[in-house]
């Protein structure tokens, strides 16, 4: 019962991205060829409102809903980290028409090849976590 309330919130927004196509891999492909501004639109506006819940987050110094308060931590920057995570990732959500949190919503709308991509992805996680040391960072 404790989780009930993130199941909830997990399939208004699984729900949500369902309606808005964002699942969709023609969307997808129409936006990777530059055909569309629909996943742009989606996509930058999560960008911004994320902006703007960070910002409001460190002014107002709120505390999780366990009482913690929550703390971002600084990144260092790094061109080659981000060109190279950020490519392995386009080439992924190209390749698959599907990005993480989407990739659940395909599974759950009965798109069952969606398992291949998911196991992939954990696979690749749990390499990266054994050979994370040996990475630039």
């Amino acid at each position: 019962m404790k989780f009930f309330r993130y199941l909830f919130i997990g399939t208004i927004f699984g729900i949500t991205l369902a309606k808005a196509e964002v699942i969709s891999w023609f969307r997808i492909y129409e936006m990777f060829k530059f055909q569309s501004f629909h996943m742009y639109g989606v996509i930058g506006s999560a960008v911004v409102l994320g902006i703007i819940v960070i910002q409001i987050i460190k002014r107002n110094k709120l505390k999780s809903i366990d009482g913690d308060r929550i703390i971002i931590a600084p990144k260092q920057f790094s061109w080659a980290r981000y060109l190279i995570g950020g490519s392995i990732f386009g080439l992924g959500w190209a390749l698959t028409g599907a990005c993480p949190g989407p990739m659940f919503i395909l599974l759950g709308n009965g798109v069952g090849v969606i398992l291949v991509v998911i196991a992939s992805a954990v696979l690749g996680t749990y390499v990266y976590g054994k050979i994370r040391h040996k990475l630039p960072h």
